[in-house]
């Protein structure tokens, strides 16, 4: 117990000091005795009817939570705190008369989120996890799960220390914020795990996002200058494409973060992130520099699901028809090389461009690969053979190029798909 005077410890309220006194004077009443007490006590403080028996055993319940609280904070927890805490997660606390609604509120955030990142914890990533679940299944809407493993994080505390250690882990929390759209959540949920929950995210938006924070994440950690290839590894599952079940796709997520893993750590990544491969960016664009960035979030992942997940995902109709099931499997990197320049398809996300140079028309973007892009247009002869545009893709920041009509192809509806080249 802390000497009089000793400022280690803050020095409890009155009111404080009188449940202090009423915790260990009850401890001596007989039990029966102590339930009419206690029951009388939550009527009054809280407007709660229990019975003897109920009013025993949540007392119970609040010292308990005072003390679990007390060893987590490694300080002193007041007893109206704990009790806030029990009452109100047991929706019984409809007016909580004992402190202050900004204190209450500190408490509720306190508990749900990681002390060093300041993310959501493990707790509410189950918590939304399972809400954010049942929404995508009763709308009809698809939901990405995404497990992120921070790579070489113990070379970084053995050889740096642990101050450096949380240093990564802090910045990678805040590529996380800045990297995100507004509804989607992010949690560390172990030492060097994050999750992500993306709602109405499908297969390719959410690896599009992956990447793109992987290589922000990158950029971000440079000015501590280390050695180690510190950088973040990750694994997606979405809704109902891979699974209904919160376990099928946090198993399915974590196989494919390890797939990751051991393919990009066992041999020379293919397609690495720092290559930007043929761009065709005109150079004396304005937004020159923002197209290397936004040409390499949308490359496919170096890790593709297996077979049979692969052919649940959206496929643009210009692409390979899916190999025979006979056909034996191909090597990760094989794989990945394979699928380098082929169209991601942004059918239903709403990506459009803004033609400048035709009265500032906007047509829907159908896909984009490396080399161009293909538009919905409803009058292709309006287009002249090259002109500018600014092309708007969901995650990605606006991005100004140059095209060149390439092909022009009829389809239904009397509209036609005109493919265009980027031109340097």
């Amino acid at each position: 117990m802390s000497q009089t005077g000793d400022a280690s410890q803050p020095q409890p309220s009155a009111e404080d000091s009188f449940l202090d006194l009423l915790v260990e004077t009850l401890d001596g009443l007989d039990e029966s005795v102590r339930g009419q007490f206690l029951r009388q006590f939550f009527r009054t403080i809280a407007q709660i009817d229990f019975t003897d028996a109920q009013s025993n055993d949540y007392w119970e319940r609040i010292l308990l939570r005072r003390r679990e609280l007390a060893e987590n904070l490694g300080k002193r927890v007041a007893l109206k705190t704990a009790l806030v805490d029990v009452l109100a997660s047991t929706n019984f606390l409809r007016v909580p008369i004992l402190m202050e609604y900004d204190e209450f509120k500190k408490l509720q955030i306190n508990a749900a989120t990681d002390a060093l990142t300041g993310l959501y914890n493990r707790r509410l990533f189950d918590e939304y996890c399972d809400k954010e679940l049942n929404r995508a299944k009763r709308y009809g809407h698809q939901l990405a799960i995404v497990i992120l493993d921070l790579h070489k994080l113990k070379e970084v505390n053995d050889r740096h220390g642990h101050l450096q250690g949380d240093q990564v882990l802090q910045l990678a929390a805040t590529t996380l914020r800045k990297t995100m759209r507004a509804s989607d959540f992010a949690f560390r949920i172990g030492g060097d795990e994050f999750a992500l929950l993306l709602p109405q995210t499908d297969p390719e938006q959410a690896i599009t996002l992956c990447r793109r924070i992987r290589s922000q994440y990158e950029i971000d950690i440079r000015p501590l200058k280390m050695e180690i290839g510190v950088t973040l590894d990750f694994g997606v599952a979405v809704h109902p494409h891979d699974g209904e079940t919160k376990s099928a796709l946090m198993n399915l997520a974590d196989q494919r973060l390890y797939q990751l893993k051991n393919a990009g750590h066992a041999a020379p990544r293919v397609a690495p992130l720092e290559t930007p491969g043929p761009r065709e960016i005109p150079a004396d664009a304005p937004a020159q520099r923002e197209a290397p960035a936004a040409t390499q979030a949308i490359r496919p992942p170096v890790m593709m699901p297996p077979a049979k997940t692969e052919a649940a995902l959206p496929q643009a109709p210009s692409q390979t028809p899916p190999r025979p099931a006979a056909e034996a499997p191909r090597s990760a990197a094989t794989y990945a090389e394979a699928r380098k320049w082929e169209r991601v398809s942004l059918a239903g996300t709403k990506a459009y461009a803004i033609l400048t140079d035709v009265n500032q028309k906007t047509a829907a973007v159908l896909d984009l690969s490396y080399g161009g892009v293909a538009l919905l247009m409803e009058n292709p002869e309006d287009l002249p053979n090259q002109f500018h545009a600014v092309l708007h893709v969901p995650i990605l920041p606006p991005v100004r190029v140059v095209l060149r009509k390439t092909n022009t192809q009829r389809i239904e509806g009397g509209r036609a798909r005109v493919g265009c080249s980027f031109v340097s």
